[in-house]
């Protein structure tokens, strides 16, 4: 054995030292996330699997997703639920991230004169608390007291107005018009930095090709971030499927005119935790909760094993 072999067999027994430092670390945010997300997220999955039989606290196995899809007691305020969440979901992707990019990609331009204030001000509304927006907004459209006829009479389109917010009709639909005011900044401002993260090597090759101006962006731009819209498209996703606290501060509990403005979020609450004269049920608000779950899970994954993959061959 010579000099050489016996340095290798020093260097390779040398351990290498354990980093206990990030464990320290990363311990009190995991012993937090547990005990806030994780462990309550367990509970109500295995609670969905109980329910209270003949005075005995009994296991009932897939009984309560049964009785939710298909008692009549259920069932229909389920699935009014249902369509009313992805309807508040689609208008949010319709209107909210189009009118996102957008305006992301107006405020990217480089000579556009108070871009800052612009960004400040569109941003602002997702800094307010819910429960403010949902009182203005109750206030604006008061047919009432409310400026929104006032404002429409002065330019001459006062018979537009109605009663939006007490109309089963047009309710869901002037809830999520409200949802997108307040939380558009946060698609505008991803997309934004995405636009501001393209290489200025790739616009100045474009534009010593001729591609300017808005052919510039639906060629050049639009295909770069799509991996940006498809993480706003997810976060809306999810965001909706978990709403619940604008539509309790706009329209109450009961998700009115007529449960037209239900979702899965305010069904969850009146069925766990009981409303007026309706008792609470435990189980059942369980269910509900594991249904929403598993409806977010299976978007998330979606995403990620899907959509995902086929939107890194636009990613630097």
């Amino acid at each position: 054995m010579n000099a050489s072999d016996t340095k290798t067999m020093d260097i390779s027994e040398i351990k290498r030292p354990r980093r206990w430092h990030i464990l320290v670390f990363l311990l009190p945010a995991l012993i937090v996330y547990t005990a806030v997300m994780i462990l309550p997220l367990i509970e109500t999955l295995r609670q969905s699997f109980f329910n209270t039989v003949e005075g005995q606290y009994t296991f009932v196995g897939l009984g309560n997703f049964k009785v939710l899809f298909g008692d009549p007691r259920w069932a229909a305020d389920f699935w009014n639920a249902l369509k009313n969440n992805f309807i508040f979901f689609l208008i949010h992707m319709a209107v909210q991230n189009p009118i996102g990019i957008a305006l992301a990609a107006m405020l990217s331009i480089p000579k556009l004169r108070f871009s800052a204030f612009y960004r400040t001000a569109i941003f602002l509304p997702t800094l307010l608390s819910f429960v403010i927006v949902g009182f203005i907004w109750k206030l604006i459209l008061s047919p009432i007291w409310g400026v929104a006829p006032f404002l429409l009479d002065t330019v001459g389109l006062k018979w537009l107005f109605a009663p939006w917010l007490g109309k089963p009709d047009t309710a869901l639909i002037a809830v999520s018009l409200i949802s997108v005011w307040q939380y558009i900044g946060i698609p505008m401002m991803l997309i934004y930095a995405a636009l501001l993260n393209i290489p200025d090597e790739v616009i100045e090759a474009a534009e010593c090709d001729g591609v300017t101006g808005r052919s510039q962006f639906w060629k050049i731009k639009l295909p770069l971030i799509l991996p940006a819209i498809g993480i706003v498209s997810i976060l809306t996703f999810v965001g909706n499927f978990n709403a619940f606290d604008l539509i309790y501060t706009v329209q109450g509990a009961l998700a009115g005119p007529d449960k037209s403005t239900d979702i899965l979020g305010t069904l969850l609450y009146r069925t766990f935790f009981g409303f007026q004269l309706q008792l609470g049920d435990r189980s059942m608000g369980a269910t509900i909760a594991a249904i929403m779950f598993l409806i977010i899970l299976a978007g998330v994954s979606l995403y990620l094993f899907a959509i995902q993959r086929r939107m890194r061959r636009y990613q630097f």
